[in-house]
């Protein structure tokens, strides 16, 4: 805000980062739980079926997570004043 960025962009930047980090850590979670689910089935010998529901359904969790937690603090940063930020210990 303080080189000319709207209220709208800094919160815009601060949800698409959080969004970002969401996305990047539910595929993360996908990959290493199919990669858990392959390693356990070859090492106990059991049988794994994955699907596609399960898979959408957490990385839809982890990517709403970013949206809703990621809303606050975008909101209040888009909201204060750059004079008060850095004046802040």
């Amino acid at each position: 805000m303080a080189i000319g960025a709207r209220g709208f962009d800094v919160m815009f930047q601060f949800l698409t980062e959080a969004v970002m980090v969401c996305f990047i850590g539910g595929l993360a979670g996908v990959v290493l739980g199919i990669g858990g689910g392959l390693s356990t089935s070859a090492i106990a010998g059991w049988r794994v079926i994955f699907t596609v529901a399960p898979i959408l359904i957490a990385f839809t969790c982890a990517f709403l997570t970013g949206i809703i937690f990621g809303y606050m603090p975008a909101r209040k940063a888009a909201h204060l004043d750059p004079i008060d930020a850095l004046a802040r210990d």
